[in-house]
């Protein structure tokens, strides 16, 4: 092999007898094969410009065009190209995946060997990559790589995220005993004028509708009118933008312009997955907190509870002001209830409810704000289609399917997780991991499978929080853990046993 990686005659032919044609042909049906199996998102994402350079002594080379994409292809689907591409080259025994330059096109598989007058050797395709990459401890990771627009001006432009509901102000939130600790603290961070930063970070933690989101949108609308600039990011847009910012190189800029907001939100942090991105995503928080930049957080559990990231991060998270948003008592779900009726009356004058059917609305959901959003919806479309009065027993049937909803017990993954592990005397790092002895496979597919039965999360959901495993894996061990107990009845009966104390 040449020192600047292309192929020799030997290595042309691989050690495999395959030719350079052939092997070109060879990584293209493996290609469309991975492509059929995973699905266009997932290949778009991971493998669209995953290359072959060569195979040689049965190893095949291929490049990617960040270490990121390298680091999450070794971490989850190395096995699989590999399977893949034994299956198509049966002498291929092993993968060695490696970072091209960011200028370089991939080279495919020559045809024909090159001759030894290679312009550059692999040190110097090393150190322009290095020289072109930023460092692990420098690096900021890119927030939505599509909203953010460049800067414009000398004050850097408007940097904007997801977009803000114009609906979520503080003027629409409804205060009470569970939320007041939460919403003087958004107050006191959005209209902030001093120096530096209050409470940094804020991190907001609460179950679904219970109004964490209402308050970042909030806190993000107050902070634009008083002339600050603000991102807005749900966990999955920043994901998306950090790999999307990887793939077009533009890290460093995005690192610039970050280093220009004055706040940033996030939602949904306990969602952020992947070593690199949450990596990333720790080297954003510290970057701009030690700048004297505002940052608001938000989760479904406190920090501590935040397992799928490093200590280091929960750390830096727990370092500020954390506020739990509670449930909410009957006052607050009947001013809920009653702001909002208010609200549809004014573009439905004829629409009323009396404060009886108001009470019983009040009273009978009690789950989350969302809910009752949904009630007073109902009624809405019940009176305006029929034409007729909102009654008692109008209402009973409007929101029957809502009033059930609250009574099953919410069932988290982790809980699930928790319980599967001590059962089986295994710890949930284990079923985490990527370890596949047998102790270990039994109960993460087990749990798998009761993530599916007994939550409403889709199989992709299931397989974040399994340690970033794909939707395929997790549909896997749910066949095959339905297919068991129907054959085994001690596997049954433990099954069984382990929803009903799930479900107690």
């Amino acid at each position: 092999m040449h020192v600047d990686g292309s192929v020799s005659g030997n290595a042309e032919m691989g050690m495999s007898g395959v030719s350079g044609p052939d092997m070109v042909a060879a990584w293209a049906r493996v290609k469309r094969r991975l492509r059929a199996e995973l699905g266009e998102d997932v290949f778009a994402s991971w493998f669209a410009r995953l290359e072959l350079v060569e195979v040689v002594d049965g190893t095949a080379r291929l490049t990617v065009p960040t270490r990121f994409l390298k680091s999450w292809i070794e971490s989850h689907y190395l096995d699989r190209v590999l399977t893949t591409f034994r299956s198509e080259v049966e002498t291929v025994s092993r993968l060695d995946v490696s970072v091209r330059g960011p200028s370089a096109a991939a080279r495919p598989v020559p045809s024909t060997p090159k001759t030894a007058s290679s312009p550059a050797s692999p040190l110097a395709r090393l150190q322009s990559v290095n020289a072109a990459m930023p460092s692990h401890g420098d690096a900021m990771s890119a927030s939505e790589g599509e909203s953010i627009q460049a800067p414009r001006g000398e004050a850097g432009g408007d940097l904007n995220g997801a977009p803000l509901d114009n609906r979520l102000t503080f003027a629409s939130f409804v205060v009470g005993r569970s939320n007041a600790l939460a919403h003087a603290a958004a107050e006191r961070v959005a209209r902030h004028d001093g120096q530096g930063a209050l409470y940094n970070p804020l991190y907001f933690h609460a179950g679904v509708g219970l109004g964490k989101t209402h308050l970042l949108h909030g806190i993000g609308h107050a902070a634009r009118e008083s002339g600050r600039r603000v991102i807005y990011l749900t966990a999955d847009r920043f994901m998306y933008g950090f790999v999307n910012a990887l793939k077009t190189q533009n890290a460093l800029a995005f690192k610039e312009r970050l280093r220009a907001i004055d706040l940033l939100i996030l939602d949904d942090v306990q969602f952020i997955q992947g070593k690199s991105i949450q990596a990333e995503f720790g080297h954003t928080i510290n970057a701009l907190i030690d700048a004297g930049r505002q940052v608001v957080v938000a989760s479904d559990r406190p920090p501590t509870e935040l397992e799928a990231l490093e200590e280091r991060v929960r750390s830096r998270l727990a370092g500020g002001l954390v506020v739990e948003i509670g449930s909410l008592d009957e006052q607050l779900r009947t001013s809920i209830l009653s702001a909002r009726l208010a609200a549809v009356q004014v573009s439905h004058p004829n629409f009323e409810v009396s404060p009886t059917v108001a009470t019983y609305v009040a009273r009978a959901i009690t789950a989350n704000g969302r809910d009752l959003e949904g009630a007073v919806n109902r009624l809405l479309a019940h009176a305006t289609l029929t034409g007729t009065a909102v009654t008692m027993e109008t209402a009973e049937t409007a929101i029957r399917d809502l009033v059930k909803n609250r009574e099953p017990k919410r069932i988290k993954i982790e809980d699930i997780q928790k319980l599967v592990a001590s059962r089986y005397n295994v710890s949930r790092s284990d079923i985490l991991s990527e370890r596949r002895t047998a102790a270990v496979v039994k109960p993460r597919q087990i749990a798998m499978y009761l993530s599916k039965v007994l939550t409403l999360r889709s199989l992709p959901e299931i397989g974040r929080r399994f340690g970033g495993r794909d939707h395929t894996t997790v549909l896997h061990a749910v066949r095959k853990i339905d297919k068991l107990i129907g054959e085994d009845n001690v596997l049954n009966d433990e099954v069984e046993l382990l929803k009903r104390m799930l479900q107690d």
